[in-house]
């Protein structure tokens, strides 16, 4: 599930509840910026949580250049 920060700020009780079964993905200005979790998640689930995330077609290093240019 993907919220924006203002909705977080209004609901943060429920998504802290939500945040128990399921990832919520914390969006600014159309953009992932945060993720609230479970916290006990294992590292297995948590890797498997981001397959997909990264388009099939770039590179890491490429990858990584996009993400220092956007900070």
């Amino acid at each position: 599930m993907a919220i924006t920060t203002i909705e977080l700020q209004e609901n943060l009780s429920k998504y802290l509840i939500l945040a128990a079964t399921e990832e919520i993905l914390i969006t600014e200005n159309g953009k992932i910026i945060a993720m609230l979790s479970k916290p006990h998640q294992d590292r297995i689930e948590i890797a498997q949580s981001l397959f997909g995330i990264l388009p099939a077609d770039i590179t890491l290093e490429e990858s990584e250049k996009e993400r220092l240019a956007a900070i």
